[in-house]
C-alpha cells in the first residue's frame, strides 16, 4: 500500500477551499463549561478553515478543574482563598483604564472577575 504524499493532500485541500494553519507558541488553552474547565498546557493548536467556518484541533494533556478553583498564596494554607483571576483580564483592565495592577485586581474582584464591568467601574470613579 502506497503512503499519502502530504504535498498532494495539501494541494487537494486547497482546491476544495480548505486552509489549515498551526498556531505557534501556544502556552495554554482553556475550555469552560457550565460547571468545570479544561486547562491544556503547552497545547498544539491547528485551525482548519472550510467555507469561512473555523475548526480548532487541540492536542495536549488536559487538567479538569472546577470553575471556582481557588488560589492561595504559596505555602500559606491558612490564607483566605482568592478566586483565580486570569492574567490577561488584569492586563486588559490596566491597559484600558491606566490603573495600577493592584487597582485592576481590586476592581476585578469587586465585579466577580468581569473585565468589562471592572473597566466601567474604574472609568466612572
Amino acid at each position: 500500500m502506497r503512503g499519502v504524499n502530504p504535498r498532494q493532500v495539501k494541494q487537494a485541500m486547497k482546491k476544495m477551499g480548505i486552509e489549515t494553519e498551526e498556531l505557534k507558541d501556544v502556552t495554554e488553552v482553556i475550555i469552560r463549561t457550565r460547571d468545570k474547565q479544561y486547562v491544556i498546557k503547552d497545547a498544539e493548536v491547528t485551525i482548519m478553515k472550510v467555507q469561512g467556518q473555523k475548526t480548532f484541533q487541540i492536542v495536549g494533556d488536559d487538567k479538569v478543574m472546577p470553575l471556582d478553583q481557588v488560589l492561595r498564596p504559596a505555602g500559606d494554607k491558612d490564607a483566605p482563598a482568592q478566586p483565580s483571576i486570569p492574567e490577561e483580564d488584569v492586563l486588559l483592565v490596566m491597559s484600558q483604564t491606566g490603573a495600577s495592577r493592584e487597582k485592576a485586581i481590586e476592581a476585578l474582584k469587586a465585579c466577580d472577575g468581569q473585565p468589562a464591568e471592572a473597566i466601567i467601574k474604574l472609568m466612572s470613579s
